[in-house]
């Protein structure tokens, strides 16, 4: 008795160690990129840059990341505009002196607005590929305070917010850092067209693969160097 039982169980630890895995559940592709998700896109943009103009109105100066007295990034941007994008009462549930994951920030992420949601793309909950340019040669970061009458090259000249190649926590302090060389990824929502929002309020659809040299001027605020726009802008938009 004690033999088959013995048998029976090894045979029954073999048949689950050689199981079949479980079937990976099955991804609907994206589809097509449509007219109607690009449009959708670049009006959630101009309502972006309108609460970047508001807040200018208001402040003095473009929003920027929070930081606390030590320099220290808590909360990003797109916090700050919540009151501009008629989102009071979820600005006025932050602690805007504790970081982005604090107890109570943390749970937050969740009731990210409508605006930021992605077009298209897939990405978990709570994020966003609406990003601005930060670092030394960015729109924002520490130290900086341009306003949309102080950028040294001209708000026509600058980009403000565009579609970035990959998604961030849109509470998190996490931009995309410019170095004056490397142009980070972007058109992650429309498979490399995207779109930006220029610090003078208007949006463009700017095509794949534009000429690194360019997007460092149209990136940079304070190079002084010349920009022509209108080489980067997709060709589709400009039969329109």
């Amino acid at each position: 008795m004690k033999a088959l039982f013995s048998s029976a169980l090894i045979a029954a630890t073999v048949a689950f160690t050689f199981a079949a895995p479980a079937a990976k559940e099955k991804v609907a592709p994206l589809g097509p990129v449509t007219e109607e998700q690009l449009e959708k896109s670049k009006k959630n943009l101009r309502h972006v840059a309108l609460a970047w103009h508001n807040y200018n109105d208001t402040t003095g100066t473009f929003p920027n990341n929070v930081q606390s007295k030590d320099g220290k990034a808590l909360l990003s941007w797109r916090v700050q505009i919540l009151p501009y994008i008629e989102e009071e009462k979820l600005y006025e549930q932050f602690k805007l002196d504790e970081p982005w994951d604090s107890a109570n920030n943390k749970k937050l992420i969740d009731k990210m607005p409508k605006l930021f949601e992605p077009i298209r793309a897939r990405a978990d909950s709570g994020m966003t590929f609406y990003q601005v340019f930060t670092g030394k040669h960015g729109l924002i970061g520490a130290g900086k305070q341009y306003g949309v009458a102080t950028i040294p090259d001209g708000s026509s000249n600058t980009l403000m917010c565009v579609e970035a190649a990959k998604p961030v926590i849109w509470t998190e302090p996490d931009d995309l850092v410019f170095d004056g060389k490397d142009v980070p990824a972007l058109g992650g929502l429309f498979d490399g067209k995207w779109h930006g929002a220029m610090c003078d309020g208007s949006v463009q659809r700017f095509r794949k693969g534009v000429d690194a040299e360019l997007m460092a001027r149209l990136i940079d605020p304070a190079d002084g160097q010349v920009v022509n726009i209108e080489e980067a802008i997709d060709p589709d938009e400009e039969k329109k």
